[in-house]
């Protein structure tokens, strides 16, 4: 049975209806039932006490993997959605390389299922584009969409056959269908870091900033003969940037985001071959970083996502070059995007509109629910409640996704989470 839920006396910030105001909202049956005063005869079962804290619609993460099924020992869907509460998180994009491969709509059901017994955040699945992501023949779009997916992805599996993206982008367009693309040459791109001073000093193999604009031309190519809707993931260039606000200004239908790791580091930080800092997209020069900073600032880059990646510690353990890319990013998501809003001037309200509404639009979903990132009532209660001034320390103690590793360990942020309604349920709250 859900509770009535009434969040008292915080600044309620709602991009979606531009509502920025000190109100209560209202909960029952799962949905916002008021925004301001609760209507005559509403009896809150649990009251969360909200002054001093922003109290804004659940954040949608466009890029988290859960590792389940398949990879269990990295991370599970009851470990990595309770991080995402914990995060604020209440709506999530999973890529499909998990093992077995999102390629089925039988496996898209089942974790579908999984995540919606668990009570916590909503799963919205990419379907693969191509059977086992081997980038030789499509999967069956119309039923993986009926399956629940909201988009289709090769997730790292750069496509070589730039004919079966010509007959992907096509079929998509066709019906309506978004395809999600990291923009990476396939043969540009199997370095482990950024092409660079830096790289060349450490001896590691590198990955050139053409890896991504050679793969961005043929992009905008292909979705200028074809129609196609393409959202881009996390771009970590300046001359990617300049490529796709070309793209947005000439009218194509384009979007893309930008990872948290991308925005806040460069190459310098992965130090002495700290294995933390092996991600991917990999972290590119200063130039590169104040560039997606500015990018996401003046809105060429729509969304910024955690990039979560749990990674196990045997996976982790090894020489920077054989260490498995990835780090954990749900429960920094929020503290580390008001770090850019503190460093960058940007106003409360347009960081949480980055962080919810903006998201929530590119996420193509029939769910009977409703979509995600408002407070609208009748809608469904997505909300987080967050003390924008609360300091923490993230470390191992801190976080409840099951790999701790980050490049941002023992650091002190600004941003705490102090509750989480996810589909009207109280899902995470602070003692």
């Amino acid at each position: 049975m859900l509770k009535n839920l009434l969040i008292q006396g915080g600044r309620v910030i709602d991009p979606a209806t531009n509502f920025d105001a000190v109100a209560d909202v209202a909960i029952a049956n799962g949905k916002v039932l008021a925004v301001g005063a609760a209507p005559a005869g509403f009896v809150a079962d649990e009251t969360i006490a909200a002054q001093g804290c922003i109290v804004a619609p659940g954040l949608v993460d466009l890029c988290a993997r859960l590792r389940e099924p398949g990879q269990e020992h990295k991370g599970m869907l009851q470990s990595e959605l309770a991080a995402a509460v914990a995060g604020g998180v209440t709506a999530l994009v999973c890529p499909p390389d998990t093992d077995p491969v999102l390629d089925e709509p039988g496996l898209v059901e089942m974790l579908r299922y999984r995540a919606r017994s668990l009570n916590q955040a909503r799963v919205f699945p990419l379907g693969a584009l191509t059977r086992g992501l081997q980038g030789e023949v499509l999967t069956e779009m119309h039923a993986l969409t009926e399956a629940g997916c909201v988009g289709f992805s090769q997730a790292e599996a750069a496509l070589a056959n730039t004919q079966v993206v010509q007959r992907a982008l096509q079929y998509a367009s066709t019906f309506g269908y978004t395809v999600w693309l990291r923009p990476q040459d396939y043969h540009l791109g199997k370095g482990v870091a950024a092409s660079g001073p830096f790289a060349t000093r450490m001896g590691l193999a590198g990955v050139p900033v053409a890896a991504e604009t050679i793969a961005l031309h043929t992009i905008f190519e292909l979705m200028r003969s074809t129609g196609a809707r393409v959202h881009l993931c996390r771009l970590s260039s300046a001359a990617g940037v300049a490529l796709v606000r070309q793209a947005k200004a000439e009218g194509l239908a384009v979007t893309c985001d930008v990872s948290i790791n991308s925005l806040h580091l460069s190459d310098v930080d992965m130090g002495y071959f700290d294995s933390r800092t092996r991600l991917t997209p990999p972290l590119r020069q200063t130039r590169d970083r104040d560039a997606l900073r500015a990018a996401l600032l003046d809105g060429t880059i729509d969304a910024l996502v955690s990039d979560h990646m749990p990674v196990g510690e045997d996976e982790k353990a090894l020489p920077f070059a054989e260490a498995e890319p990835g780090a954990t990013g749900l429960e920094l998501l929020l503290p580390l995007g008001l770090k850019w809003a503190n460093e960058c001037g940007v106003a409360l309200p347009q960081l949480v509109r980055l962080l919810t509404a903006a998201p929530a639009a590119l996420v193509q979903s029939k769910s009977a629910q409703g979509g995600p990132g408002g407070l609208a009532v009748g809608g469904v209660a997505d909300v987080c409640v967050f003390d924008p001034q609360a300091a923490w320390v993230v470390g191992a103690d801190t976080l409840r996704s099951r790999s701790h590793h980050t490049p941002f360990e023992g650091y002190e942020l600004l941003g705490r989470v102090r509750a989480t309604v996810a589909h009207g349920h109280l899902a995470y709250q602070v003692a």
